[in-house]
């Protein structure tokens, strides 16, 4: 087994709802989105010695290149120079979750990167000290250094409390055609010029997936119909997911154009994944807070 202070994990981030709110005068838009956490999840591993180097494993690398942008290198090269050290030693990403898919993979891996070598590299620095950098690495990455639920707002680097999660479970689903975020942006203000919608107003907590599944109804993501018209499969996956039995919900993620769908168990949710194309990338489980499940399999809070 590997050891556990060189490796960790990068779980994909679901946008439950994405609201653009307004536009800062830089072009930036400010959005309001509740994320939150799955159980599909990159892993990276570090090995010491030689100069900094990234490896890439598992069954969707073969859509990235080790280059040296890759935002696992940056978010290394940021913290080394942030800490005054040269960076060193060999990140091993092995990329399970698919690329430019609207669940922030690549930021996930790049949080997972800084606490990753923040403990191999013996900085031994937390959140508070790595938000700033990742704030620098990318809009979605604050949200992935601890991996848990939050509220989204600003361009991303406000977080707030987040409605506690009941037990619910995810169908996540992708018609492996890569969406760019820009482009998306683009194609929901010529559809929208100017137009904005509310923050979203939400409960502290819900008692079960239903009442969850009803509030986010009335919520939505504004970048899905510029998605749509960019990318005509992404409707095909809200066709399917909403057909799937038991799905109480379905709507797009992020960018695009990973799909999920809610339903009432991780179980469900794992069982209907199953009668989706197996052209497409999908996964169905639970939602996860700090890499670890939330829920037991019996429904009891983790650690409970």
């Amino acid at each position: 087994m590997p050891d556990t202070a060189l490796a960790e994990t990068a779980p994909a981030k679901i946008n439950l709802h994405l609201h653009v709110v307004g536009r800062r005068a830089d072009g930036y838009h400010l959005l309001d989105s509740l994320a939150a956490f799955a159980g599909a999840a990159d892993a990276l591993r570090y090995r010491p010695g030689g100069p900094l180097a990234l490896a890439l494993e598992g069954p969707e690398a073969g859509a990235l290149a080790a280059e040296p942008d890759n935002l696992v290198l940056r978010a290394a090269r940021l913290l080394a120079e942030a800490a005054g050290r040269a960076p060193g030693g060999t990140l091993v990403l092995e990329k399970h979750l698919p690329v430019a898919s609207g669940i922030g993979g690549g930021s996930a891996d790049a949080a997972a990167a800084l606490r990753l070598l923040s403990r191999a590299w013996g900085l031994g620095w937390e959140t508070a000290r790595l938000a700033p950098l990742a704030a620098r690495l990318g809009a979605d990455v604050p949200v992935c250094l601890d991996s848990r639920a939050a509220r989204m707002g600003g361009v991303g680097e406000r977080l707030s409390a987040a409605p506690a999660l009941p037990p619910a479970g995810l169908v996540l689903a992708n018609p492996r055609v890569p969406l760019a975020t820009p482009a998306v942006f683009r194609a929901r203000q010529e559809m929208r010029p100017g137009g904005f919608s509310a923050e979203a107003a939400l409960p502290a907590a819900w008692a079960d997936a239903g009442a969850m599944a009803r509030d986010l109804a009335a919520c939505g993501n504004d970048l899905e119909a510029p998605a749509i018209a960019l990318c005509p499969a992404v409707a095909d996956v809200l066709a399917a997911l909403r057909a799937l039995p038991g799905c109480l919900l379905a709507r797009m993620s992020g960018s695009g154009a990973t799909c999920f769908g809610l339903f009432e168990t991780p179980a469900a949710a794992a069982g209907a994944a199953r009668h989706l194309p197996s052209a497409w990338w999908r996964w169905g489980g639970g939602f996860t807070t700090g890499g670890r499940p939330l829920y037991s399999a019996a429904g009891e809070p983790a650690g409970a």
